[in-house]
């Protein structure tokens, strides 16, 4: 949103780079800060506050990952349609609270059908059900493929949204 907002979008878009690049450049720059925030708080929670996680930590970080990736891409992809910073802000709990709401955070069996349905097409649905079953239940890989799976094809998703819309923008 910043480079758009400041012109350098254009200036990007008017070298050889590809768009695909550009959104891949995007997404390893804050994938890195992304992956250094799960170690910490996933060390912060195991060391500091004695959170006792009964399956593999490595899945657990694999799970935190994933959705980070989901996230990244899906904010970059929204960032496309703001015309501000302040924009982008109000997006934010209109994505979010719906996505908390249907993660089981409340009980899925509780709701109606159709809630269910959506709750299904909202990736920290996967990403919740992954991690309580690695956490709680101390499931392995095969059990929880399933649900990585999911997340990795919601960042494909993003991912090419990112780069189609992309493609609305002009060369200077």
């Amino acid at each position: 949103l910043k480079e758009r907002t400041s012109g350098t979008l254009n200036k990007l878009l008017a070298t050889p780079i590809k768009r695909s690049h550009l959104v891949f450049g995007y997404l390893i720059g804050y994938g890195i800060f992304a992956v250094i925030q799960t170690f910490i708080v996933v060390l912060f929670s195991i060391y500091v506050l004695k959170i006792e996680i009964v399956g593999s930590i490595s899945l657990l970080l694999l799970t935190n990952i994933m959705l980070a990736f989901v996230a990244l891409s899906l904010g970059i992809f929204l960032s496309t349609f703001a015309n501000s910073e302040f924009q982008m802000i109000q997006f934010i709990p209109i994505i979010v609270l719906p996505q908390i709401l249907f993660s089981g955070i409340i009980p899925l069996e509780s709701m109606a059908n159709w809630i269910q349905g959506i709750a299904k097409l909202m990736p920290l649905y996967y990403a919740s059900d992954a991690l309580k079953k690695v956490i709680i239940m101390g499931n392995t890989f095969g059990q929880i493929q399933f649900d990585l799976f999911i997340l990795l094809i919601f960042s494909v998703i993003f991912t090419t949204l990112n780069i189609l819309g992309l493609k609305r923008y002009r060369y200077v």
